[in-house]
C-alpha cells in the first residue's frame, strides 16, 4: 500500500536535498522526497501517516558488528555485567547476589562482560567465585570475548577437578603449580568449552539472538553485519530474516578459518536481507588485554597491572596473528574470487601490515584503482599518515568510538602515554584523509548506540565527560554520514539504504528531536531513537519477539557450542 510518512522534519543525507517535510514510499521503496504537496503529486491515492517523529533519518547503518553470536552470548538467560550496565565491582555484585536469589539452585548461572580495566580489579579465580556461588555452576565471560571466569563446581561437573583439560590449540587455561585449574581460561577454544553447556542448558538460543536484534533495532539500526560469519549460522540467520517485522538487514563476512571462506553462500532470504559480502581476518587483538601489535610501549600504571597487562611483554610485533605469508596467501584465494577483504587492525604495526598486505595483493591482482572497498576495522591507534595511505589504496576505514567513550580516560596517561592514548580513535585525521569512514559499536563489545557514537566522535567526550585530542572531533555531518550513507557504502548497500532517496529501500529511524538544533554533548539524551522502519513499514518487536519465541529450539541448539568472536 502506497503511503506518505511526515515528521518534524526529514534529514535524508542526500546533499541535493538535504531536507524534507515527507517522504512517499510504495511496495518498499520510496517513490518520493520533498514538501507533502510534492508526495501527493506522486502518489495521490497513498495514506498520509504522521510518524510523530521530531526528525525522519535513514535507518542507521553498523558496519561491524556479531548479532547473532552477540545474542547467544549476552542475552537473557545471560545476565549482562558489562560496565555499562554495571560501573563497579559493587554492581557486579550485586547482580550476582540478585542473580543466586531468584534462581533455582539447581540452574547454572551465566553472567557476560567483565571487565578488568573498567571494573578495577583483577579477573576473579574460582576461589573467589565460590566465596560467592558456593557449589553452584557459575560461569562469568570477558567482554573482550577473550576470558572466561568459572566456579569449583564447574570443574566437578565437567571432571576436570581430578582429570584436568590439556590446553586446546589456540587457548589456554589458568593453572596452579601443580597443574590444577584455577577457575580461569582464555581464548575461544577456552571459552566454548567453558560456556557452551552451560549455554545450552539454558534456554533457546534463536530467542536469545532475536533479543540482540531488537536491541540494535532499539538503538536505531536497520542494517547491520555479521563480521565473523560461519556457515553453520545460516539456519539462524534464515530463521530470523524469516519472522514477521524482523529488523534487521545483514551482509556478512566469512572468518577466514572456516575452510569454505571462499564458497559462494546463498540464503532462503531476498538478498536485500541476507548477503555474504566477503571474508575477515584480524591482524592482531584487543587493547584491553596487551595483544595490539603497537610501535609504542603499554604504562606501567596501577590500571594495567590490575588488568594483568605487563608491559614488558604486551604489544610489539609478537601481538601479530598472521605473518605476511599468510595473509598473503589468504589474499591469493579470496582475491580472485572478487570477495571484500576486511582486516581487524588496532594497532599500528598491525594496520601497516594489513596494508602492506592489501597494496600487495592489489598489485599483484590488478585491482588497484578498482572499487575493492578492502577494509580496515577499529583502528584505534590509526595516525594520519596511515589514513592516508588507505586512502591512496581505497581501503575503507571502520572506527570504533565505543573504545574512546568507555576507555578515553584510560587510554590517555593509563594505559598508554599522552601522545598515543589523546589520539585513540583519531577521527579527524581520518576523515581529513580522504577515505570512506564508518562508525561501529562491534556489538557485544558496547552496546548498539549510533547516536551516542555520533556524539563521541563530534566532542570526543569520555562517559565521565572528559575530552582528549579535541582536535580529533569531527563535524556532525560527517559523524551522520559516517552512521548512514558512508557505512552503507562500506557494506556496498548504499544504493539500497543509507539515504533518503527515490528509488532506495524505505528504512527509517524516528529520532525525538532534529540532531542538528541540540547541544551536540546531549544528542544521545535528546535525540533518542522512537523506532524504526524497514521496506516501509514500522518494526513491530512485540510481533518479531514473539514469533521467534515460539520456534523450535532443538533446530538451533548447536549455537551455544559456537564460538563467540569479538573485535573490540
Amino acid at each position: 500500500m502506497s503511503k506518505i510518512l511526515t515528521a518534524g522534519t526529514v534529514i535524508t543525507m542526500d546533499p541535493r536535498q538535504p531536507r524534507a517535510e515527507a517522504v512517499a514510499v510504495d511496495d518498499g521503496r520510496i517513490t518520493a522526497v520533498g514538501t507533502v504537496a510534492q508526495c501527493r503529486a506522486a502518489a495521490p491515492d497513498a495514506e498520509v501517516i504522521d510518524t510523530g517523529a521530531a526528525a525522519l533519518v535513514p535507518g542507521f547503518v553498523e558496519p561491524h558488528s556479531h548479532p547473532v553470536m552477540s545474542g547467544v552470548a549476552t542475552q537473557p538467560p545471560a545476565r549482562s555485567v558489562a560496565p555499562w550496565d554495571a560501573p563497579t565491582w559493587a554492581d557486579v555484585e550485586a547482580i550476582f547476589a540478585d542473580a543466586i536469589a531468584n534462581t533455582d539452585p539447581k540452574t547454572p548461572l551465566l553472567f557476560a562482560g567483565f571487565d578488568a580495566l573498567l571494573h578495577q580489579r583483577p579477573s576473579p579465580k574460582a576461589p573467589e567465585l565460590d566465596r560467592i556461588f558456593g557449589d553452584r555452576v557459575a560461569v562469568v565471560t570477558d567482554n573482550s570475548g577473550h576470558g572466561v571466569y568459572f566456579t569449583t563446581a564447574v570443574m566437578k561437573r565437567y571432571g576436570w577437578d581430578v582429570n584436568p583439560p590439556a590446553e586446546p590449540v589456540g587457548g589456554h587455561f589458568g593453572r596452579n603449580p601443580d597443574g590444577s585449574l584455577t577457575g580461569q581460561g582464555f581464548e575461544t577454544p577456552v571459552v566454548v568449552a567453558v560456556a557452551g553447556p552451560v549455554l545450552a542448558e539454558l534456554g533457546n538460543p534463536l530467542v536469545s539472538a532475536a533479543e540482540y536484534y531488537a536491541w540494535m533495532a532499539r538503538g536505531g539500526y536497520t542494517s547491520t553485519s555479521d563480521m565473523t560469519y560461519d556457515p553453520k549460522l545460516k539456519a539462524a540467520y534464515e530463521a530470523l530474516a524469516a519472522a514477521p517485522s524482523c529488523p534487521l538487514r545483514i551482509s556478512m563476512w566469512e572468518m577466514s578459518t572456516t575452510g569454505t571462506f571462499n564458497d559462494p553462500q546463498t540464503f532462503a532470504a531476498a538478498e536485500t536481507m541476507l548477503v555474504k559480502q566477503g571474508v575477515k581476518l584480524w591482524t592482531d587483538g584487543s587493547p584491553w588485554i596487551g595483544n595490539i601489535a603497537i610501535s609504542f610501549p603499554y604504562l606501567s600504571t596501577d590500571a594495567t597491572r590490575t588488568a594483568g597487562i605487563d608491559p614488558a611483554v604486551a604489544g610489539g610485533a609478537a601481538s601479530m596473528n598472521y605473518s605476511r605469508e599468510q595473509l598473503d596467501a589468504i589474499l591469493d584465494i579470496a582475491a580472485p574470487a572478487g570477495w571484500q577483504m576486511a582486516f581487524h587492525a588496532n594497532g599500528d604495526l598491525a594496520i601497516g601490515l594489513a596494508l602492506d598486505a592489501y597494496e600487495a595483493a592489489l598489485h599483484r591482482h590488478d585491482l588497484v584503482g578498482t572499487d575493492h572497498r578492502w577494509r580496515l576495522e577499529h583502528l584505534g591507534a590509526g595516525n594520519r599518515a596511515l589514513f592516508d595511505r588507505a586512502a591512496s589504496l581505497g581501503v575503507h576505514i571502520s572506527m570504533a568510538p565505543f573504545q574512546y567513550y568507555y576507555w578515553g580516560d584510560l587510554l590517555d596517561g593509563q594505559i598508554f602515554d599522552h601522545e598515543h592514548g589523546s589520539q585513540w580513535q583519531a577521527f579527524a585525521d581520518a576523515v581529513a584523509s580522504g577515505a570512506v569512514v564508518s562508525l561501529h559499536n562491534d556489538g557485544s563489545v558496547s552496546p548498539p548506540t549510533p547516536v551516542l557514537n555520533i556524539q563521541t566522535a563530534v566532542t570526543r567526550r569520555t562517559r565521565a565527560g572528559n575530552i582528549h585530542g579535541a582536535g580529533q572531533a569531527i563535524t556532525l555531518d560527517q559523524a551522520l554520514r559516517s552512521h548512514t550513507i558512508d557505512a552503507a557504502r562500506t557494506l556496498h548497500r548504499e544504493t539500497l539504504v543509507g539515504s533518503i532517496e527515490v528509488g532506495k529501500l524505505a528504512d527509517f529511524t524516528e529520532l525525538t528531536a532534529d540532531p542538528y538544533a541540540v547541544d551536540p554533548a546531549e544528542l544521545a539524551d535528546k535525540a533518542r531513537v522512537s523506532g524504526t522502519w524497514l521496506s516501509g513499514a514500522r518494526i513491530d518487536l512485540t510481533a518479531f519477539l514473539g514469533a521467534v519465541s515460539g520456534a523450535d529450539p532443538g533446530q538451533h541448539a548447536h549455537l551455544a557450542d559456537e564460538p563467540r568472536h569479538t573485535c573490540c
